[in-house]
């Protein structure tokens, strides 16, 4: 049975600031460390659960953050970029699950390091007219694989917004958010046991259950830029409208806009050069 993990950086067990997470930041190296140690956790928990290959994307920001040397040896990491599917590279339906560890809520959210993808550059984000970010993109992208994600740790926000997407996923609240870079923090012992449980619990359900057939019908995908040049340069691409001077949208299948996404993050990225959390 293989498991697929996805590796975010703002919901990990103890990190709340620009600082943890960033490279560059004044703790960005002990950040690295406690995301290794989330992910550790997940994978023995995939492992114990009957997992026989562990595929973990680096998924944050440069995706090279998870300590090489430090990973669970049992575990095969993708790292680096750019990757054509960014988040969720080397996800397709040779995995039975998907596991997403240190995920946070998507912009507006009252979560901790809350943003969807490019901090305060996307304003919001909606798949079928639905709000999502970058817990409900993926979901909705692994079930077209017809891959279920089946756990999700991150702050209780997250949490909640997994909740609210998929009632089935087992969810690990790892800290409680105060404000947007301050929480309750659960003490780290404690919430990779949680972890390890949860991604336990998750695999089994998947082995237990029926494989999704997954679809590849189409889903449209809206988003609403904070700067108007973005959403102008993007209507360039084939295929993609504007609903109004900032936002577009585009029809697809939920894998092929998932790709196409990052295409827009990086024509973003080339306009803005905004750091995410301003």
């Amino acid at each position: 049975m293989q498991v697929y993990i996805s590796a975010d950086m703002e919901g990990v067990t103890g990190l709340v600031d620009a600082e943890d997470v960033q490279l560059g930041g004044r703790d960005y190296a002990h950040g690295r460390a406690m995301m290794t140690e989330d992910v550790n956790a997940a994978v023995r928990g995939a492992l114990g659960a009957g997992a026989t290959r562990v595929l973990v994307n680096d998924a944050h920001s440069t995706m090279r953050n998870l300590l090489v040397d430090q990973i669970h040896p049992e575990a095969v990491l993708v790292r680096g970029k750019p990757k054509r599917m960014g988040m969720l590279e080397g996800l397709d339906g040779g995995s039975e699950a998907v596991l997403c560890v240190g995920y946070h809520s998507r912009a507006g959210a009252l979560g901790v390091l809350s943003h969807s993808y490019m901090g305060h550059e996307i304003e919001d984000m909606w798949l079928d007219d639905r709000p999502v970010g970058e817990i409900g993109f993926a979901h909705a992208t692994a079930a077209a694989l017809g891959v279920p994600v089946v756990m999700l740790s991150g702050d209780d926000a997250a949490c909640d917004e997994m909740t609210a997407w998929d009632g089935t996923v087992a969810t690990v609240a790892v800290k409680y958010a105060r404000d947007r870079f301050a929480a309750r923090l659960r003490p780290a012992a404690e919430a990779r046991r949680a972890i390890e449980e949860a991604a336990a619990e998750g695999v089994r359900r998947a082995a237990a259950r029926p494989r999704p057939t997954g679809a590849d019908g189409p889903v449209t995908l809206a988003v609403r830029w904070q700067n108007a040049s973005v959403a102008a340069e993007l209507e360039g691409i084939p295929g993609v409208t504007l609903r109004d001077s900032r936002t577009v949208l585009v029809t697809g299948p939920a894998p092929q806009l998932f790709r196409l996404f990052g295409v827009f993050m990086r024509v973003a990225a080339s306009l803005t050069g905004q750091h995410p959390y301003c």
